[in-house]
């Protein structure tokens, strides 16, 4: 029976195993130079118009059937993916139905739950914050003279609690509250986010001392979102649109609600299988762990301004973007929000409802996967990612032109 306290792992082992054989198969990182239905133009912060996004006019048959067969093997409604390519957006479409008991076509403007996804929009955050000198990543976090201070629990705290660092919440090494020993963000369901870090202060003690061990956490996630509402004087989600959003010019993301009566605009609707209720959980009170809603192409924009290559500027300086991908001495092949594997860096996220892969290449490839369901049939994960991988091997002609400019 599935615990569902294990709603949001990333199974980093397994998807490294996988991704390093898919990385041979596909024949390994060869470097390459991507209507009605659209959004509104976005702007960056200075309100110079960046693109008006277009779905790809030119199919990429490779990739379509790739999709299409993974959507009839696990039953998914619909599927949205983003690939860049030497920076350039050069595939961009939406498959199936957002909504099936209204008929609707998924678009790609179609918004979804990003999961574990969100995690890299907190990390880039606070290496924003890294690179603005406002925090540095040996901070402690409670405890006097900590960033959070004692502002959380109403005991004195266990052993080793005053010790945790950024950095090491950042990597799943803070010692505790990881999903080896039931993370506590799938716990208490009635309590805010400020409620349930005092309750796991007080209830929780961490598991090893702080640094030595990897225990992947969501709630590791939650205090680093409270880390920066602290630094910067603003909401979570008003500090990571004006830290990473606006500067790079993306305006629809927001924190998605909980119920489907409190689905928003341009979001799909989620499908639960096996028994899973999408609508269940906490999304709002998972803000920085993941609690984001956003379109292919917006996370398909964040990767192109984080991923090291040098036709567009990144928002991070180099120094910080090595830090940013650089693993623990606990667990080498995970950084601050992404998975490792040489210079590739991915991520995947997994909720009731809800399966997302992003992955930066080092091939010049980037790619987003977005769907509206999981599945628990037999390698769901694993064909996911390989609607990507099974695409590329065949050698496809991609578009030359860039979608996100037009």
């Amino acid at each position: 029976m599935k615990k569902t306290y294990k709603s949001e792992i990333f199974c980093f082992v397994a998807h490294m195993l996988k991704f390093t054989k898919l990385m041979t198969l596909a024949g390994l990182l060869i470097f390459a130079g991507c209507g009605k239905d659209s959004p509104p133009a976005t702007k960056t912060g200075t309100g110079t118009v960046v693109d008006t996004l277009a779905p790809s006019k030119v199919a990429v048959v490779a990739l379509d059937d790739e999709v299409n067969t993974f959507m009839t093997t696990y039953n998914v409604p619909a599927v949205s993916v983003a690939i860049t390519k030497g920076e350039k957006l050069v595939y961009l479409k939406a498959y199936g139905t957002s909504d099936k008991s209204k008929g609707t076509k998924a678009v790609i403007s179609d918004r979804y739950r990003l999961a574990s996804l969100s995690k890299q929009f907190t990390s880039v955050a606070i290496m924003r914050l890294l690179d603005q000198g406002k925090i540095k990543l040996d901070d402690k976090v409670f405890g006097d003279g900590a960033l959070l201070g004692k502002t959380y629990g109403t005991k004195a705290y266990g052993p080793h609690i005053a010790d945790i660092t950024v950095d090491e919440l950042l990597h799943h090494t803070s010692g505790g509250w990881g999903n080896e020993v039931n993370d506590p963000m799938f716990s208490n369901p009635g309590m805010t986010a400020a409620q349930l870090i005092t309750w796991t202060l007080d209830n929780r003690p961490l598991d090893h001392a702080p640094g030595t061990n990897y225990d992947y956490s969501n709630f590791g996630y939650c205090i680093l979102g409270r880390v920066i509402e602290k630094i910067t004087g603003q909401t979570y989600e008003e500090a990571v649109k004006t830290l990473v959003l606006t500067p790079i010019g993306i305006t629809d993301m927001t924190i998605g609600g909980n119920t489907l009566a409190q689905k928003l605009s341009k979001e799909v609707t989620y499908y639960g299988q096996s028994g899973e209720d999408p609508y269940a959980y906490q999304i709002s009170r998972m803000d920085s762990h993941g609690g984001w809603i956003a379109t292919a192409a917006d996370l398909a924009r964040l990767l192109v301004y984080i991923d090291k290559f040098p036709v567009r500027t990144d928002i991070l300086t180099p120094s910080t973007l090595n830090i940013m991908y650089t693993g623990s001495t606990a667990n080498a092949a995970y950084g601050c929000g992404w998975g490792i594997n040489g210079n590739n860096y991915v991520h995947t996220g997994s909720l009731p409802g809800t399966a997302t892969e992003q992955a930066r290449l080092d091939n010049g490839f980037n790619f987003v996967i977005l769907t509206n369901t999981r599945s628990w049939k037999s390698n769901f994960d694993y064909y996911l990612d390989q609607i990507f991988w099974r695409a590329y091997a065949k050698n496809p002609t991609w578009a030359t032109d860039d979608l996100f400019i037009k």
